[in-house]
Parts: C-alpha cells; structure tokens; sequence
C-alpha cells in the first residue's frame, strides 16, 4: 500500500497487488541517495543549505523523476513497480526457487539484486526487471545483500555462515570472508565503500576492510 504523508497524513493512495503470498522486503530505487542525503522535507523552500545539496542529490538518482520500486515475495517472484505513476506493475520477475529475503536497487538504481532461500543471488535491470545473471556459492539460504557505494562490488550474507563479496562486471566471486561461526543475518556496506559490516547468529559484528 502506498500512503500520502506530506500534507496530508495517512491517506491511502494506491494499493498495489500481484503477489500470491507474503510480501517479505521491498526497495525503491533512490534508497541510497535517501540514506546518504540528509534533507528534511519541512525545510524545503527555506535555503536550508544541507537540504538543498540533499534534494539536489535526490533528484540526481531520481532522473527524470520516475522513481521505481521491487518488491520480493514467499511466492518466489519479485514485482517492479513505478508507484507514482501506477497500481499495475511493470513487470514479474520470474526464477527463483524458494522465497524472497531482500530485494536491493544499487546506488545509482540501474539494477537490482535480489536474495533468496533458494542459496542464490540474482541480478536485474533496474528499469525493466530483465533478467541479467545468478550469483551461485553459498551452500544454504542467502539472508541479505548490499551494494557497494560504486556498483561494482555486491556483499551477501548466508545461513552457511560466510559473507561473500561478488564483482558486477563479471558476475563471479571475488572473495570469501570466512569467520562468523552461525548464520550472518545481515551486512551493509559504508557509504565510503571502505568497510563492510556483518551480524550474525553468533551474537557478534564483524568489520572488514576493502
């Protein structure tokens, strides 16, 4: 469901449906410049100047201003949506064998990486859903992924135990970092691209270093 919150608070203004069971994780693709973006909505029209440089940055990864969002599902499918503009999505996205955990836009929102029980990653054109590659490696479920602040690294994290670093060129694994003794619940990767982090079962966080 999509929500109005602007001026007026809670108003419902889109419901989208496609899924046939549970709707796990969802993402838009301007996520990142959100997150490294500081700008406060209230602010707006006032010259704020951290607010300006932060809408500036927004409307940067937004292009031409359609924001997109993906939404993943215990169906095994992932939907694409342009929620502005539509309550029909722009496509299903196909190929997974078992649920959905996390779905991801990279930074600069031309693809998608998606997370599954299934032991694989998989990868998609951020506008059209297309189909790009598997990332195949982990022996059990991938929890979550994250994007390097570049687009050329992707992070993962299993229920093998492993945290796994993947190149986007070439769609192969670049490094395994072995060290958590559970399953790694989740990573994040620093919006510097100089560290990531990892959480796991085993009640620690571990920092690695690029």
């Amino acid at each position: 469901k999509q929500w109005y919150q602007r001026r007026v608070r809670g108003v419902l203004c889109r419901t989208l449906q496609g899924h046939a069971h549970w709707v796990n994780t969802m993402a838009l693709s301007t996520d990142y410049a959100i997150r490294i973006g500081n700008w406060d909505p209230s602010l707006q029209g006032t010259g704020d100047p951290a607010s300006t440089d932060a809408l500036t940055v927004y409307k940067k990864f937004a292009g031409a201003g359609e924001e997109f969002m993906v939404s993943g599902s215990d169906d095994f499918t992932l939907f694409l949506w342009s929620p502005s503009k539509s309550n029909k999505p722009i496509c299903r996205m196909t190929g997974h064998q078992q649920l959905i955990n996390q779905v991801m836009f990279s930074p600069n929102g031309k693809r998608i990486a998606s997370a599954s029980f299934d032991k694989s990653v998989k990868v998609w054109e951020g506008k059209t859903g297309k189909y790009i590659s598997t990332l195949r490696g982990h022996v059990k479920a991938v929890y979550q992924v994250s994007w390097s602040a570049d687009n050329k690294l992707l992070v993962s994290g299993s229920s093998d135990s492993t945290v796994k670093v993947w190149c986007m060129k070439t769609f192969t694994l670049l490094q395994d970092l072995p060290g958590h003794a559970d399953e790694v619940y989740t990573v994040d990767w620093s919006p510097c691209g100089s560290r990531v982090v990892s959480g796991g079962k085993d009640k620690v966080l571990k920092i690695w270093r690029s």
